[in-house]
């Protein structure tokens, strides 16, 4: 969907801003769904020949690495690159006021390649420059490190810093800035401050024409998840210009939440699922969220056995990722075919990494979330009993664990080292391996590999979730709490299975043992039986996997709802734009 007619100028139109954005393996600008979904909207965008250009910051020690020890403590090491490496720097500076000091920025260029050959241009915003007050100049060192003053100082560097990087590199014609959660929303406080320059006694008809220009995607309902500033810190970093416009946006608190300045400055704003933008509007009453379910990118995410599949079946598939619905004609057999070879390199992956030898023939489920108490990570080790015993009744069982814990989360930490030494409670039937260091490149090993791919949030606390997708690509069914996605990605015995029910999250907590009881029932009654002894019938189960839900829960119909719903005037040039302005 190209709505930009051809021979009109290329000059982007959409801005899309992400704290973090996943380029690849070996570029650490990311730390889970967010980076990985800012990723793979990109990565539609250009497969979709639209005119858009990314904006984040270089993050030069990346999120981190981390290092588990043998009892499963982690422990946490700066993930430093070194950006000339991979990027292109775009010879142009701009500068922005922070505490009072004035701070230059560069930016740094990675272009993403579409499957037409259209690119998408991404920049990484960056102050370590020998101009820069040394403390400046760490300001986009570490994603989602330091403290509130290292958070919003970044904060302004990727919103406002951002805003004028583009006006330095000569775009001028942007038509919607996107901000993918709240940590660019000062962007729009420097599109209200221009507004204001033209109309300074009417802050109403300033924000309507910020509006105009912003869209705004929340992606959690976790209050935690949600930036929000004291008022005597906003005071000693932002500009009293910036101060003063603040006021003017009349915001509910004197302290900064940066989701209700996106909120209050967006004309377009949604959550990222059905239910996700329900419990937005019910958590920011009065403001209008629409519903556009996130996605993966297709053609990242499906193993390069399947993609073989595909590519014979289905040759089209990468530019029109609705074709994957023809997954019905493969034939059941070269799906597994195609399965056991993906499983056999995570198994090699998984030997690599630890020197567990694991069973290619033993049923084997993936589970690769962030490590945080409301994931439940540990929510199938509730009764080691119970599994221990559907090992012994079925078969071998296999459980594959990987995620990182906030490093100052020391519940996540727990949770993983309590995961870790879970195998001592377990008899020789039934075996789990936990892998350091999730990144994409072992998602794309984990996704594809496993069995069956497991999620356990409590909800109604997941938004979205994108991994049951990146696994749907592979004919990887799940076993997931009715939340997020899976509410409308789920047909019982079809797609996977579901753990609680369609009501989960919008009634009093039934428990955790309420829902490991639902979680081990399913596996006792359903799915090793269907494993075991219905391998036909399984094939075909994958086969349904791929053609429902890899076919819908991709980036692309994502981006084409954003296009119709967010952007379209946007990239309807007028006629005049479209006469005269030269092709480039």
């Amino acid at each position: 969907m190209n709505l930009v007619p051809p021979g009109t100028a290329t000059e982007p139109l959409i801005a899309y801003f992400s704290m973090e954005v996943a380029l690849e393996s070996t570029i650490p600008t990311y730390s889970g769904g967010l980076g990985v979904l800012a990723g793979d909207t990109l990565r539609s965008a250009a497969d979709l020949s639209l005119p858009v250009i990314g904006v984040t910051l270089v993050h030069r020690k990346g999120y981190f690495v981390q290092v588990l020890d043998a009892q499963g403590w982690q422990s946490e090491q700066p993930a430093e690159w070194a950006p000339e490496k991979h990027l292109e720097e775009v010879g142009r500076t701009c500068q922005l006021t922070i505490g009072g000091r004035t701070v230059s920025v560069r930016a740094w260029r990675y272009r993403i390649k579409g499957v037409t050959g259209h690119t998408v241009d991404v920049l990484l915003l960056d102050t370590d420059l020998p101009q820069n007050h040394p403390d400046d100049r760490r300001f986009t060192d570490y994603l989602y490190g330091g403290d509130a003053h290292y958070r919003l100082c970044q904060e302004l560097v990727l919103g406002v810093g951002g805003v004028r990087m583009l006006r330095a590199l000569g775009y001028r014609r942007i038509g919607r800035y996107h901000m993918n959660e709240g940590h660019s929303a000062l962007l729009a406080l420097d599109l209200f401050a221009d507004e204001m320059d033209k109309v300074p006694d009417d802050a109403e008809r300033a924000a309507e024409e910020v509006r105009r220009l912003c869209v705004f995607t929340t992606h959690t309902p976790v209050s935690a998840g949600h930036d929000e500033f004291p008022a005597d810190l906003v005071h000693n970093v932002l500009t009293p210009t910036q101060q003063e416009n603040l006021a003017k946006v009349q915001l509910p608190s004197k302290d900064l939440n940066m989701t209700q300045l996106a909120l209050h400055l967006s004309g377009f704003v949604n959550g990222v699922t059905k239910r996700h933008a329900a419990l937005s509007r019910q958590m920011f009453p009065g403001f209008p969220f629409q519903s556009i379910t996130n996605g993966v990118h297709s053609g990242t995410w499906t193993a390069p056995s399947f993609q073989k599949i595909f590519d014979e079946h289905m040759p089209d598939w990468r530019g029109d990722n609705l074709g994957l619905r023809h997954a019905f004609n493969i034939p059941c057999e070269q799906i597994w075919e195609a399965h056991v070879t993906e499983k056999r390199r995570l198994l090699e992956t998984v030997h690599e990494l630890t020197g567990e030898a694991f069973d290619v023939d033993a049923f084997t489920m993936g589970f690769a979330r962030r490590a945080t108490g409301y994931k439940r990570l540990d929510l199938l080790l509730r009764d080691p009993q119970r599994l221990r015993r559907l090992g012994a009744l079925w078969g071998k069982i296999q459980i594959i664990y990987a995620g990182k814990a906030h490093p100052r989360d020391q519940e996540g930490k727990e949770l993983i080292h309590h995961i870790v030494n879970a195998q001592n409670e377990l008899g020789p039937d039934l075996r789990i391996v936990y892998l350091p260091n999730y990144d994409m490149a072992l998602a794309q090993r984990l996704t594809a590999g496993v069995d069956l791919w497991m999620n356990t949030p409590k909800p109604p606390l997941e938004a979205s979730g994108t991994s049951g997708m990146k696994a749907a690509h592979n004919g990887v069914p799940s076993l997931s709490v009715l939340d997020g996605w899976w509410l409308e990605g789920h047909v019982e015995a079809v797609t996977g299975w579901a753990i609680g029910q369609r009501d989960h999250g919008t009634v009093p907590d039934r428990g955790d043992d309420a829902d490991a009881n639902d979680l081990y029932r399913a596996l006792e009654e359903s799915i090793l039986p269907l494993y075991y002894d219905e391998p036909e019938r399984w094939r075909e189960l994958m086969r349904f996997v791929i053609g429902l839900n890899a076919s819908y829960f991709n980036t692309q119909r994502m981006v084409q709802e954003y296009v119709v719903a967010a952007y379209r005037e946007a990239l309807l040039p007028s006629a005049e734009a479209v006469e005269t302005e030269p092709a480039t």
